[in-house]
């Protein structure tokens, strides 16, 4: 007989070695979480639509999504019937979360590389424009993180930038405003951001995974990329 730990996927154990305290000091976005969706929407919206036509929202899914930054992503999925989760390593931002998605929705202040997650219990696990922001040492830890964490016939959904090709004339009119809102996030962010093109946006990031892409749209001129994932046929 089951236990309600094997089947609460927030309070199972993960394991020796798997829990870690967050370490953040400095909460980069302690001046803006509640202006960021005023700010980022009109930027965010086409490609939140887009994202939930390649993942739709269901009911009874078990949806996590990392990064979770104010639950506009997840508000969907819970509108829809789903049971939501969200990690996010900002204060503020799970603040706005929680106001948003009330106390239905089980968020945690966590990192991306230790998701306290015993392993498949996720139907959908979706980050949106957050791997771009983790420093280079992280983010082969969180995609492997993500794959641990979903179902064998679960899915992944990433959307984030893209190096290109760039279309013209839309590609190239895009580009100054993504480099000036990525510079306007702070110096780190937009050093993390130029080492996530410079090595190739999200494809790299696959590779060491059991991951494959069954859906890749390039939207923006090049700019962005979702792509929508299915574990391997050895499904761990």
């Amino acid at each position: 007989m089951k236990t309600t730990e094997a089947t609460d996927p927030l309070t199972a154990a993960v394991g020796p070695g798997k829990q870690r305290e967050c370490t953040l000091t400095d909460d980069p976005y302690r001046g803006w979480a509640k202006r960021y969706d005023a700010c980022t929407e009109p930027f965010n919206a086409g490609l939140r639509h887009m994202g939930l036509k390649l993942a739709p929202p269901r009911p009874g899914q078990r949806v996590l999504e990392v990064g979770c930054g104010t639950g506009t992503n997840l508000l969907k999925h819970q509108e829809a019937g789903s049971e939501v989760f969200g990690i996010d390593l900002s204060p503020r931002m799970l603040a706005e979360a929680r106001r948003k998605l009330g106390p239905q929705a089980r968020l945690c202040r966590g990192d991306a590389v230790r998701l306290p997650y015993t392993d498949a219990v996720f139907d959908l696990a979706v980050a949106m424009l957050a791997l771009h922001e983790m420093p280079r040492f992280k983010r082969a830890g969180a995609m492997e993180e993500m794959a641990r964490v979903v179902k064998a016939d679960g899915q992944l959904l990433l959307i984030d930038f893209h190096p290109g090709p760039l279309q013209f004339p839309r590609g190239h009119g895009f580009k100054p405003f993504i480099l000036m809102v990525e510079r306007l996030a702070g110096r780190e962010h937009f050093k993390n951001y130029r080492d996530f093109i410079a090595r190739g946006g999200l494809p790299p990031l696959l590779e060491a995974t059991r991951l494959r892409i069954d859906h890749q749209r390039i939207v923006s001129g090049g700019n962005l990329a979702l792509l929508r994932l299915h574990q391997t046929s050895a499904g761990l």
